[in-house]
């Protein structure tokens, strides 16, 4: 368990935020789906020779899955069972209670959360970010050569952009469109 536990301290010092770039329609707000939770966590994860693998178990009346992180050196972390239960008995309502269960199991046994915007709540009549900033930003991302340095670029231009929720948008195109060419 040594081994496993010193990797895991350094790994988590790269993580990053799980960034709320989803919508719920519904709600109408925004969260950070599984692929963002995946996303902050397995470069930092894998660069320090831990595999990530998240176990389902069968379950009538919902979804139950468990974190597990595997070291190269063969030390295995279970981080403990997270039952979710199916809102409808149908493949819908299964895979949206296995998807929910994943992320919220991830991101307990990585120690994340998404974003915090809450703090910026009060900004609400803050001016926008200048349309050159935006610029200024999306131009780094489109310069990028690999994952980690768009990774890098992408998280750097969230955290300017702030609350501005239109430059945030903008960003996670050009991140998006950037990321397809890689």
């Amino acid at each position: 368990m040594k081994q496993i536990a010193s990797a895991l301290v350094k790994a988590q010092k790269a993580f990053g935020p799980a960034l709320k770039t989803a919508t719920n329609p519904h709600f109408k707000s925004r969260y950070a789906d599984l692929a963002a939770c995946v996303e902050a966590v397995i470069s930092g994860l894998n660069d320090n020779g831990i595999a990530l693998i998240q176990r389902n178990y069968l379950d009538d009346a919902g979804v139950t899955v468990e974190t597990v992180f595997v070291h190269e050196s063969g030390e295995m972390l279970e981080c403990g069972k997270l039952h979710v239960p199916a809102a409808k008995h149908d493949p819908q309502g299964y895979g949206s209670a296995l998807t929910y269960a994943r992320r919220y199991s991830l991101m307990a046994a990585c120690g994340i959360a998404p974003e915090d915007d809450d703090g910026n709540a009060g900004s609400k009549g803050a001016s926008k970010v200048s349309e050159s900033t935006i610029s200024a930003l999306m131009a780094d991302i489109e310069v990028c050569k690999t994952h980690d340095q768009l990774k890098e670029a992408f998280f750097t231009a969230i955290k300017t952009v702030g609350n501005d929720q239109t430059a945030r948008d903008r960003i996670t195109v050009a991140k998006d469109k950037q990321k397809a060419t890689l």
